[in-house]
């Protein structure tokens, strides 16, 4: 590294590119020159770990312009354009109304209308191969076959072309008599599609048996001996045959040698952070009487599922019909393409349905990975056949962001959706209430005020609860007492260990979506003492390039110094608060503000934690992460 030069990234262009400058670049040079040069002043004093100076890694501003001035340049500006935009006709024009209306018996009349009465080519565009083909699909229903071709020079005449694109909008080309018409035009406002990469596909079954090789150490349980230590392989002879052991270590130095034929009797240890394993006596009755009482347990709850499952066995539970034609034009509003774990969950939810027994699946996966399109889908395999659904999630916070979900997927099609919040006044709540009686309210979202008894839906089909784990006792009772007569699908990242462990036994059914969405980045961590400069250089990188910061400050009392601590050290940031003890309105106007980017740091309490999502916030900083559980910090990451 020292002895070799560090070239500009000019440097590997061929002759001749073509540089095109978006925005502001001689700003942004001078922000980050000034940045690093304030980095490099506040870190480059230790002595132990030393730090080259900026310009010796990066191009000055002069330099930098120096440089380009030897490249051909296109500048483009949009305020310059704006002002001269009323006299520039460049001969495009915006394509007519060709969205999908779903509600209505003949949802593609629009476009087959346009293409009726277009006289020269019209190209649809998608991004990728998939989407072709559902595209394909679609425009086989008004009986247009589109040939695939690869360029748009490739379009001719008055023939219908299909071909992968990356346009967000379509327009018409007046000037060569072509259109473009891109999936956002028929399906309305998308978010940009991701390519799939089959290369991300994860099996979940090997994630659950891809254990990782025991390491010395390590606490184990035999099962029948209890909690000891692995202290590694070792070569015994017994009976004049030579054979592999495995060495255990137990209280007193004792120590078990376990054949490898008898590996099925160790097991890894589970119950907890390994450095608080209890280490068992060999001998001793405490694991015994462990094994007792785990049984016991194990009793009650067994008779406790039997009795539901033999009164879900007795009741016939509804079976929901499913229409392909009626389906297929909900999935199509779909902004991304299904991973394979997705495209798995989704369908054995919807065969569950279609069975006259009631269903209970727990959909389980992280934070973003897509449980909420399954939830959606069943929703309108329910609402279509004439079921009421409801939405029960654990904050208010978490039920606006459904409410807002929900409303926009379902935004083409004649489904009523209400919420039952604290964000809701007490006269909202009786007009929702009575009209969700009276079965004029398809889809309602709430929290644990869905479980009240003055909440009577008129014909409930389908019960989505998310996050399970977060509600308590009482509220599960009332959950568990809905099991045998309505369908539920459980959505969760971070399953309690009782769930898991009966979805695991079969007892409940269990769809794992591992796959993360194609091209999402893995989220790095880093765990360290608490330092300011590392505070305000993490603040900086996420809102200088446009994102967002939640800053995880999990005191009440002392929020508000924090706050202020935050902006002296990064008075840059435009800061606010939010905390569960605020007022309702007060609260919803704060996190409308972070939505919307009014704010780009969040100083918050744990409300952040049951996956509310604002795509731009990138960056968690959470302080005193020790004062946190383990399912905590992974739900917040």
């Amino acid at each position: 590294f020292f002895n070799e030069p560090l070239p500009p990234l000019f440097s590997y262009f061929p002759a001749k590119t073509l540089i095109v400058n978006t925005g502001d670049l001689e700003a942004s040079a001078e922000r980050f020159q000034n940045e690093t040069r304030a980095r490099f002043e506040n870190r480059g004093v230790d002595p132990m770990r030393p730090l080259l100076p900026p310009e010796q890694l990066w191009l000055r501003s002069d330099e930098l312009f120096s440089e380009l001035k030897k490249w051909p340049r296109v500048q483009l500006k949009t305020e310059r354009l704006a002002e001269k935009a009323a006299n520039t006709n460049l001969g495009y024009q915006k394509l007519p109304e060709l969205a999908i209306q779903a509600q209505n018996k003949a949802p593609l009349d629009n476009l087959r209308r346009f293409l009726e009465s277009f006289s020269g080519p019209v190209i649809f565009s998608v991004e990728s191969e998939g989407r072709r083909e559902a595209l394909g699909e679609m425009l086989a229903r008004i009986k247009i076959a589109p040939k695939h071709i690869l360029r748009l020079e490739e379009a001719t005449g008055n023939g219908r072309y299909l071909m992968i694109g990356a346009a967000e909008h379509g327009f018409v080309d007046s000037q060569r008599n072509l259109a473009l018409i891109c999936e956002s035009d028929l399906l309305g406002e998308r978010v940009a599609r991701r390519r799939q990469d089959s290369r991300r596909t994860i099996n979940p079954d090997t994630l659950i048996r891809n254990l990782a090789e025991l390491h010395i150490g390590q606490p184990v349980v035999h099962l029948e001996h209890g909690v000891g230590r692995y202290a590694g392989m070792t070569t015994l002879e017994a009976g004049g045959i030579n054979g592999e052991y495995l060495m255990l270590t137990y209280a007193n130095d004792a120590k078990l040698y376990v054949p490898v034929s008898s590996l099925h009797l160790i097991s890894r240890y589970a119950g907890g952070a390994e450095e608080n394993a209890p280490l068992h006596k060999l001998g001793g009755d405490v694991w015994a009487r462990a094994r007792q009482k785990a049984a016991e347990k194990v009793r009650d709850v067994a008779a406790e599922l039997l009795d539901i499952y033999a009164q879900r066995a007795a009741k016939a539970g509804y079976a929901f019909k499913h229409d392909k034609e009626q389906y297929q034009l909900f999935c199509d509003g779909f902004p991304f393409e299904t991973t394979p774990d997705q495209a798995q969950a989704i369908n054995a939810v919807l065969s569950d349905m279609c069975q006259p027994l009631a269903m209970d699946r727990l959909v389980c996966g992280d934070v973003g990975f897509g449980k909420t399109e399954v939830a959606m889908r069943a929703a309108f395999l329910a609402v279509e056949n004439h079921k009421q659904v409801a939405v029960l999630v654990p904050t208010t916070l978490l039920a606006q962001q459904h409410f807002d979900n929900f409303r926009d997927r379902f935004a083409n099609w004649p489904v009523r959706i209400e919420m039952l919040s604290r964000f809701r006044s007490a006269k909202e709540q009786a007009q929702i209430l009575e009209q969700v009686a009276e079965g004029k309210v398809d889809i309602l979202i709430g929290t644990h005020k869905l479980l009240q008894p003055d909440v009577k839906l008129r014909d409930l089909g389908l019960l989505i609860v998310d996050e399970e784990h977060r509600f308590g006792v009482r509220h599960k009772e009332r959950i568990k007492a809905m099991r045998a007569d309505v369908d539920i699908l459980t959505l969760t990242a971070t399953p309690i260990p009782r769930t898991l462990n009966m979805a695991m036994s079969g007892m409940r059914d269990l769809s794992i979506i591992a796959t993360p969405p194609a091209r999402r980045l893995a989220v790095k961590t880093f765990v360290r003492e608490y330092d300011a400069l590392v505070v305000r250089e993490a603040i900086l990188r996420e809102v200088l390039r446009g994102g967002q910061v939640y800053y995880l400050y999990n005191d009440v009392e002392n929020i508000q110094k924090a706050a202020e601590r935050l902006a002296e050290l990064v008075p840059e940031a435009r800061i606010t608060i939010g905390h569960g003890q605020m007022r309702e309105r007060e609260l919803e106007r704060v996190m409308n503000d972070f939505h919307h980017q009014r704010f780009n740091v969040l100083v918050c309490t744990t409300i952040i934690e049951t996956g509310i999502d604002i795509p731009t916030a990138n960056t968690i900083i959470i302080e005193r992460a020790d004062h946190f559980g383990r399912a905590q910090l992974h739900q917040l990451r």
